[in-house]
């Protein structure tokens, strides 16, 4: 019985296909299934998911408690943990039934020399592959804030109205690649340039490990293209920034005093609903002794605001708080406030058409497919790069 891919000819061997130029067979299948068997096993002893399965049954009782939603605060920490451990076991729990179903299949297509069955042992194993490997990734993000949700602002830097339409093609980029992933995002504030584009926005992705993911695209991006907004057509570099903070929680015990503070409310500016046009219940805090300024339009009350807006200053104080500590023990290279100096990734669209990591010098061909956010191959490379670097 013949192990070899195709179907034979009428006379003669049975025929061989190929891809890549390399012979694909049921035993180069079955080697790189077990490859990725012993990947997804060293995944396993670091997520723990029988230790995970323990503490579903602890949080389900504490979820059964009759009186569990008199503090909803408490109720929805408890209901949150118990869906996301759930969701980490179920995913780990499915990728190990699809790697024991795949062994069979391709033992079957073997047996049965059923080129069909094996080319569909084959997709499966690189569907498998992609996705055990954006899973080891998180295995990878240990850092002491790595699972929260992230915070993430994006501003326009050097370049004008181009540097302005650019931080909005980023914004949406990071809003798209969310949505791929079927993540929650909220939206707190968003200045408006005044030609095109944004002066800068800041949103967070409700997702555990946001921040361990994201937290690799902060830095300054670079965009090179023939400018929109050039009536002579001519080439422009152009600047974006982008912030990545971890969402703070209550065991963070950050204090801010209402002496610390001034609250100043305004009028919403931009695209938004009557109510958020008419109303004064856009609000600007102040940290005094900081001079830290965050800003939240997004909600309809004066009230909501102002708590989004104290969510963000918690953010920031708490990394303040974390580069002070680190500063201690090491001296920080700084933040260059220069923007060729400190540039992390280039988009460039002409005279060519690639979108490139400095420092891990992963790059692409398709910037249209990037910025629809199809980053996850950037920040796989980004923190892979960062635990080479030992920076966690």
């Amino acid at each position: 019985m013949s192990p070899f891919w195709g179907r034979p000819p009428r006379d003669g061997p049975p025929a061989r296909r190929t891809v890549d130029c390399a012979v694909v067979t049921a035993a180069d299948l079955l080697a790189d299934l077990a490859s990725l068997d012993r990947t997804l096993g060293s995944i396993e002893s670091v997520l723990d998911p029988a230790g995970k399965r323990v503490q579903i049954a602890e949080l389900e009782v504490e979820a059964a408690a009759p009186g569990l939603w008199d503090d909803q605060d408490n109720a929805q920490a408890v209901t949150s943990k118990l869906s996301r451990l759930q969701a980490e076991v179920d995913r780990l729990t499915g990728l190990r039934g699809r790697v024991d179903d795949l062994a069979v299949l391709i033992e079957l297509g073997q047996e049965e020399d059923d080129p069909g069955t094996l080319a569909e042992a084959e997709r499966e194993l690189k569907a498998l592959q992609g996705e055990i490997e954006a899973l080891e990734v998180r295995t990878l993000l240990s850092g002491e804030y790595d699972q929260r949700d992230a915070l993430i602002t994006v501003r326009s830097e050097a370049g004008g109205v181009d540097a302005a339409d650019f931080a909005s093609m980023l914004l949406r980029m990071y809003l798209r690649w969310a949505e791929r992933h079927g993540y929650a995002t909220e939206v707190y504030d968003i200045s408006y340039a005044e030609e095109a584009g944004i002066k800068s926005a800041t949103f967070t992705v409700k997702e555990p490990f946001a921040y361990g993911m994201l937290s690799v695209e902060q830095g300054t991006h670079r965009l090179v293209r023939i400018s929109p907004f050039d009536n002579q057509g001519r080439r422009q570099t152009s600047f974006a920034g982008v912030d990545v903070l971890p969402v703070t929680e209550e065991t963070d015990h950050i204090d801010i005093p209402e002496q610390d503070i001034r609250v100043d409310v305004f009028r919403s500016s931009g695209p938004g609903g009557q109510s958020v046009n008419t109303t004064d219940s856009a609000v600007r805090i102040t940290h005094l002794p900081t001079g830290l300024v965050v800003s939240c339009q997004n909600e309809k009350s004066q009230l909501q605001n102002k708590a989004a807006a104290l969510r963000v200053l918690q953010s920031r104080l708490l990394e303040r708080a974390r580069a002070e500590k680190e500063a201690e023990m090491r001296d920080l290279k700084g933040d260059a406030g220069n923007s060729w100096g400190s540039q992390m990734r280039s988009y460039v669209l002409h005279p060519y058409q690639m979108v490139k990591d400095l420092r891990t010098n992963h790059e692409v061909g398709n910037p249209d497919a990037v910025f629809d956010g199809d980053i996850d191959a950037f920040i796989d490379a980004g923190v892979r790069w960062r635990r080479e670097q030992g920076e966690r």
